[in-house]
């Protein structure tokens, strides 16, 4: 199991006072802190080894390349991919599916294909989706969620006919928490001939995955997440399904060779990485999946669950407080969603602020789910990680408590 108290100390940010008391930070679904490794790595890059990639001949430039491919190779075997060449670096998971929307879909949907996500999903995998089908005439449809959270594959199942060209699924909600079967969802997609993507930004950072065995087809993740720096993130996809896709972005690097009438696109992984990339966020990257392939993601992963099944239990005894998703730790990790009966979510956060305590309200970037499932405007959201401990539940268990003592609530 992991020594949080020695984590903590890798990440300086942890040391800061809020309002006069240490900081616990439980927004990790929005971002997570950085470790002094990574923010090192971002320092050093700049410090000494700062230039443009690939094609100058000079010390400088050479070192950017070799450190930047060889966090490619790296991010490559953390995912388990059988080549580098299927690392297309993006700015985050926003731009890896709308990559794969707007380049695979344009390409191949038409009127009356049918597109599927789950009524789960985060705004990232929504509105790219929403776009691209107008555009060509195929029909959005969604897998319906049960009460819990839960997707119905039976329903999804009777509702598989050949119409299907795409499924895009989140692997773990941002709101609920649920880890989606994404494997089998493939052998479903799989058996009428469409492709899947799997929107990993909340499973890639908190347990081991094998790309291969997830048996998808594109797999999306963002270095923010996954205490890497912000702006950074990649898109994994099957090297003879990206070859047969168009260019995204047009512009520098992902050039063969430019004509006045024509170009050639450069081959895999740079025909999808048009300009000057994010240098400095890839080779900070490469240090945070160092960091965590350090740690043991199987480690991070049980961590998780250890965790997860500690704050449910702390939560279900606290009377007012209600649960959105499942109550325990089966096919769920540590992104847990809930209310204070009486008290508005934005209003909680706030108190828990005060305390030195840093969760999420809002939608999440999910308002169909809540809207329309949950039927709540919003909800407090708390998101563990590596750094988080039982004596950060226990303090959100005592500001919950001393918020219902401030707002006068006897249920």
């Amino acid at each position: 199991m992991l020594d949080t108290q020695k984590i903590k100390k890798d990440f300086p940010i942890l040391k800061r006072l809020i309002n006069g008391n240490k900081l616990v930070y439980l927004d990790n679904a929005a971002t997570t802190q950085k470790p002094q490794v990574v923010i090192d790595s971002l320092v050093d890059y700049y410090s000494n080894h700062n230039a443009n990639i690939h094609r100058g001949i000079h010390t400088l430039a050479e070192e950017a390349t070799e450190m930047y491919e060889g966090a490619r190779k790296k991010i490559a075997e953390f995912l388990g991919a059988e080549s580098e060449k299927e690392i297309i670096y993006v700015r985050n998971s926003t731009e890896a599916i709308n990559l794969v929307a707007y380049s695979w879909g344009r390409a191949n949907l038409k009127k009356g294909d049918e597109v599927y996500i789950s009524e789960s999903e985060h705004h990232s995998n929504i509105v790219p989706w929403q776009i691209v089908t107008k555009e060509t005439g195929a029909v959005l449809k969604y897998i319906k969620v049960d009460r819990d959270g839960y997707l119905e594959l039976g329903r999804f199942k009777r509702e598989l006919t050949p119409k299907v060209k795409f499924v895009s699924i989140v692997h773990v909600s941002n709101v609920l928490g649920i880890i989606n079967p994404v494997k089998e969802l493939a052998k479903m997609a799989h058996s009428v001939g469409a492709k899947i993507l799997v929107d990993g930004s909340q499973s890639a950072p908190r347990m081991p995955i094998n790309v291969d065995d997830l048996e998808c087809d594109f797999f999306a993740l963002t270095s923010h997440k996954m205490s890497g720096p912000t702006g950074m993130g990649v898109l994994w996809g099957r090297e003879e399904i990206l070859n047969t896709m168009p260019a995204f972005f047009g512009g520098g690097d992902m050039i063969k060779e430019v004509y006045f009438d024509h170009f050639i696109p450069s081959d895999l992984p740079y025909k999808f990485e048009a300009g000057t990339p994010n240098i400095a966020g890839a080779v900070g990257l490469g240090t945070a999946v160092d960091y965590l392939t350090h740690i043991g993601m199987d480690n991070v992963y049980q961590h998780e669950m250890k965790l997860t099944d500690y704050t449910l239990k702390k939560l279900s005894e606290i009377e007012g407080i209600e649960i959105y998703g499942p109550k325990n730790t089966e096919n769920k990790i540590g992104v847990i969603a809930f209310n204070l009966k009486g008290v508005h979510a934005h209003d909680l956060a706030q108190m828990f602020n005060e305390e030195g305590i840093a969760i999420r309200s809002g939608h999440h970037c999910a308002m169909p789910l809540h809207r329309d499932k949950l039927h709540i405007p919003a909800s407090a959201r708390i998101s563990i990680y590596i750094y988080n401990d039982e004596s950060d539940i226990d303090k959100v268990v005592e500001a919950i408590k001393k918020a219902k003592k401030i707002f006068g609530l006897k249920y």
